[in-house]
């Protein structure tokens, strides 16, 4: 899968590999908006371009996944998902941003979820997707209970925001087949 270039497309959104084009000022803002990473380590860096697009880099010649979530109708991207892949295990991490904050709450996240949940099973072979949040992030939780994940693990007290030690929720599903 390695430097494949990825189009998923679903009802309401599509998910593409990212390219430098893809990280735009807006996206950069995202990053640096504190409602949007809230729950994130993100929240440690200030972001500029060059992080951004060296990130974006560090995704060529592995099978790692950078995908933008672009809202199909105003052909916006409204976010990104990444997927960490172990091919070895046939397993993979998945991660999400919707950080324009304008279309949360309208089911883009759980479809970008599902769809690259799909792929990642069906095409890229993979068994195992796991994908971890905080205990006080409600929208990712919802997304991964919806997605058919089962809480696979809680590391008591392993993140703190506002000086208050949070659990951290590991989720997982296996494939199907």
């Amino acid at each position: 899968m390695s430097g494949k270039t990825i189009i998923l497309t679903g009802d309401k959104i599509s998910l593409q590999s990212i390219l430098g084009e893809n990280i735009t000022d807006e996206y950069v803002s995202w990053l640096n908006d504190r409602e949007v990473i809230r729950f994130s380590n993100q929240r440690f860096v200030q972001h500029s371009k060059e992080s951004c697009l060296d990130y974006a880099q560090s995704f060529l010649g592995t099978d790692n996944l950078f995908l933008s979530v672009k809202e199909n109708q105003s052909g916006q991207i409204i976010g990104s998902i990444t997927a960490y892949l172990n091919l070895h295990h046939c397993t993979a991490d998945m991660g999400l941003m919707i950080g324009d904050r304008s279309v949360w709450g309208n089911g883009y996240g759980l479809e970008a979820w599902l769809l690259l949940m799909r792929y990642l099973f069906d095409t890229a072979k993979i068994r195992k997707i796991t994908g971890g949040t905080l205990r006080d992030n409600i929208s990712m939780i919802k997304i991964m209970e919806r997605s058919g994940m089962q809480l696979e693990a809680i590391r008591k007290e392993q993140e703190v925001i506002a000086d208050v030690a949070i659990d951290m929720l590991l989720f997982a599903k296996f494939s199907d087949v």
